[in-house]
């Protein structure tokens, strides 16, 4: 549902309400009643009027609209369980030394060139 504002008293006018005055310029004013017309044409100005929200902000006597911006979450790192090995385990080989990592690959590799052999020579055709 769509509201406006009143120009004068800045109430919220619902559809199906109010009145609309376009004046010789074609600006165009939207007013809640026939008393806020009526104070309008009479050039009474809105911060005169006690029940005007102009009046009640200047002087304070409404909480005014502070939309405070939604706080965004800090995205928290959380740390889980791989499949195969525990936060322990994952642990330990982040705090390793690269030499340490460095030298576990290479007995990694030996071992899969190993395999690798092993595997050639069982495959090879007997002659």
């Amino acid at each position: 549902m769509k509201t406006s504002l009143c120009n004068y008293s800045e109430f919220k006018i619902y559809p199906a309400r109010g009145m609309k005055f376009v004046r010789g310029d074609s600006k165009v004013f939207h007013f809640i009643n026939t008393k806020v017309e009526s104070l309008f044409f009479r050039k009474i100005n809105p911060r005169d009027i006690r029940w005007s929200m102009v009046y009640r902000r200047i002087y304070k006597n409404t909480a005014t609209d502070v939309s405070a911006k939604k706080k965004a979450r800090k995205t928290k790192k959380v740390e889980r369980n791989i499949v195969g090995a525990s936060l322990e385990v994952i642990q330990q080989k982040r705090a390793q030394k690269p030499e340490v990592k460095a030298a576990a690959a290479e007995q990694a590799k030996r071992e899969i060139k190993e395999k690798k052999k092993v595997a050639a020579k069982k495959a090879a055709p007997k002659k």
